[in-house]
């Protein structure tokens, strides 16, 4: 089946990472006055990152942080220590500022964005919570798709959107 118009032009859109540029910051890393490999994924990440935004030294402006939540079917088969419960529990917490990943963000002054992708749960209406349902979670995988084709395109198009409009702001 070939994919939509919308998906293959973000697809397209997509540029691959500037090998230059992750060599250019490796070799900027092996510099650094320290143990080499000491920062960890850190170190990996902003090689990546040269990569993805086309420098050595890449200057991120504007940070934010989506968070999008949603439940999984195969929750049924007992395959995670977490009831479905929670994740409503999780984003409330998320959007109140007292989760880990918000209240580091918090300290970065770093804007954070809460998607509902399909949460379980009813979420009461805030400011920075953004309704992307496509149903209560998804189905069970381990008994059939956990959602169809125009499902899974219209969350992969929508999350671009979302990601562009917090990108933009």
């Amino acid at each position: 089946m070939p994919l939509s118009p919308k998906l293959q032009e973000l697809i397209d859109g997509i540029t691959p990472t500037d090998p230059n540029m992750m060599k250019r910051a490796s070799i900027r890393q092996a510099r650094l006055t320290k143990p080499p490999g000491s920062l960890g994924r850190l170190e990996e990440i902003s090689v990546k990152l040269a990569g993805i935004f086309g420098s050595s030294r890449p200057a991120v402006a504007g940070r934010s942080l989506v968070i999008a939540a949603g439940d999984h079917g195969v929750v049924a088969q007992g395959v995670t220590a977490y009831p479905s419960e929670i994740t409503g529990q999780m984003v409330l917490n998320f959007l109140s500022g007292g989760a880990a990943a918000t209240a580091m963000a918090r300290s970065l002054d770093v804007k954070v964005t809460v998607v509902d992708a399909g949460v379980k749960s009813d979420l009461p209406e805030h400011p920075d919570l953004i309704s992307l349902r496509i149903g209560p979670g998804t189905s069970d995988i381990s008994v059939g798709p956990a959602m169809s084709r125009d499902q899974a395109e219209r969350c992969v198009l929508e999350g671009a959107r979302i990601g562009a409009e917090v990108a933009a702001a």
